[in-house]
């Protein structure tokens, strides 16, 4: 059977309304709950806890009278059902004799006695009457609108004399029942300490107790109520950056004559379009198998890791998904130095957490975009941030940090590429090589790049691309034929070379 203590009982108070007023609250052993009258304590046994019953507050030499009494019985404590003030002499009989005072002003008698003598006997009826009343407060506290997590684990803890905390665990996932989580997110293990009155010799709870029955019940409620509670807090607190988030990516992918369109919503939800921004684009890629797609949970636990790093910083920041890839935003005023550093210090950092997330069989790489001003700014620093990081991929680079470099052909490449009607106006050209297939088509056009790039020369073509001339003559004989175009006129074979440039630029792999 557990050994009870007064304190142990206060660990209780909130649900027994238990307030101690005088007299040593540690220490005294509870071995019995009884109802007797302050003249009646002498056929009391020691250990007893004495509920006192009275409509009006006794007279002080009654009092004292009765904690001597008391004391020489070896009573642990007496409670009064009424709103007690002990005068100075009784305080120091309580405290010297040993006997805790305790009242408990809005009980009904009958009712605290059972409910403490159902604590020190516990039993199936005790464990479910506390389980339940720390469910309710935990409830109650869950749903306040201004709840946090602390608020929930407190209610518990106070009704059911258990502390809960929240602590940091790498092995906890969201099935656990004891995980608190954000979604799918888990942040974290709900722990109990050990139960009052499961006790030590010397009389503190055992390190490591298993939790009583009350607390294996309470338990899991508590985290589900913690984590609608934080799931709600992020949703609040991150709300108008989602909704800023979302427009972000409409912007990136819709067709050029649409940006001016962007302005106005931008507006109304507090973003800023028309100062400086810059982009990182992270793109995951298989390693075992190149088409796979990331773990379902990695997305959302890569956002919400992503928003709260960010949330401290000064500059505005937004994170966007776009299938699989992830844009990392970060806006200020025109001009601001290191504006791309600051850009790469946040996101290299979401770079190596993605990766953690995500396992050793997948590599994130980085590509980062350049500052640009405005609606179409944002829209070009995307595109080079693209490009750069499928660049890497493409390159055989998978999990680097890669720049785009802003001088010569490849930042007029890319000036076209981010341009939806130059990209299409290009790829028309190339249109009929793509009814070759994926593979046919992408050897076709590094073929016929090289070959341009080389003045027409099959020879130079051919030692580029590790082929007999011959081998490239063919290929070119059937390119003429598929293009139907005049590859010697200088005019045409400067479009086809800059079609096939932008569109090599912009795969993914070769």
């Amino acid at each position: 059977m557990a050994q009870w203590s007064v304190a142990d009982l206060l660990a209780h108070a909130d649900r027994l309304g238990l307030h101690p007023i005088a007299g040593p609250v540690t220490g005294a052993r509870v071995e019995r709950v009884d109802i007797a009258e302050l003249g009646g304590l002498d056929a009391l046994e020691a250990g007893t806890l004495a509920i006192v019953p009275a409509h009006e507050n006794p007279a002080p030499y009654l009092v004292d009278v009765a904690l001597r009494r008391a004391s020489a019985r070896g009573v642990a404590g007496l409670v009064f059902t009424t709103d007690l003030t002990l005068a100075e002499t009784a305080v120091s009989l309580a405290e010297r004799g040993g006997v805790a005072v305790l009242s408990a002003p809005a009980a009904k008698l009958s009712d605290l006695a059972v409910a403490i003598d159902r604590l020190l006997s516990g039993g199936a009826s005790e464990t479910m009457t506390r389980a339940a009343y720390a469910i309710e407060r935990a409830t109650a506290a869950a749903g306040l609108a201004d709840a946090s997590v602390d608020d929930v684990l407190l209610a518990a803890s106070q009704a059911l004399g258990v502390p809960f905390s929240l602590v940091d665990d790498p092995a906890v996932t969201w099935a656990d029942n004891d995980a608190v989580c954000v979604g799918e997110v888990p942040i974290g293990r709900l722990v109990a300490a050990a139960p009052s009155g499961v006790a030590a010799p010397d009389g503190v709870a055992p390190e490591g107790a298993a939790p009583d029955g009350a607390t294996a019940l309470v338990g899991p409620v508590v985290a589900s109520l913690a984590s609608r509670v934080a799931q709600r807090h992020v949703r609040d607190r991150f709300a108008p950056t989602r909704s800023r988030a979302d427009l972000i990516v409409e912007l990136v992918l819709a067709e050029s004559a649409r940006v001016d369109g962007f302005v106005g919503q931008a507006a109304q939800l507090g973003f800023p379009l028309q100062l400086s921004h810059v982009v990182g684009w992270l793109k995951p890629t298989g390693l075992t198998d190149p088409d796979a797609r990331p773990p379902r949970s990695v997305e959302p636990a890569l956002e919400l890791f992503a928003l709260e790093l960010v949330a401290a910083r000064e500059e505005m920041w937004h994170i966007a998904f776009i299938q699989d890839d992830l844009l990392i935003v970060s806006t200020e005023s025109h001009g601001a130095g290191d504006h791309q550093r600051r850009l790469r210090e946040v996101a290299t950092r979401i770079q190596r957490h993605a990766g953690t997330l995500a396992g050793p069989d997948w590599a994130y790489t980085l590509g980062l975009g350049t500052p640009q001003l405005g609606a179409a700014g944002l829209r070009q620093s995307a595109a080079e941030a693209r490009i750069a990081a499928e660049s890497a991929v493409a390159a055989g680079r998978p999990g680097d940090v890669e720049l785009t470099d802003v001088t010569g052909l490849r930042r007029v490449l890319l000036d076209l590429y981010a341009s939806p009607i130059s990209r299409n106006l290009l790829g028309d050209i190339l249109a009929p090589l793509d009814a070759l297939g994926p593979e046919r088509s992408a050897t076709a056009v590094r073929t016929l790049l090289s070959y341009l790039s080389h003045r027409n020369s099959l020879a130079q073509a051919a030692r580029e691309l590790n082929l007999h001339p011959n081998a490239v003559g063919y290929r070119l004989k059937r390119i003429r034929e598929v293009l139907q175009l005049d590859l010697d006129d200088p005019d045409t074979r400067f479009s086809v070379e800059l079609a096939c440039r932008v569109r090599l630029l912009g795969a993914s792999r070769h």
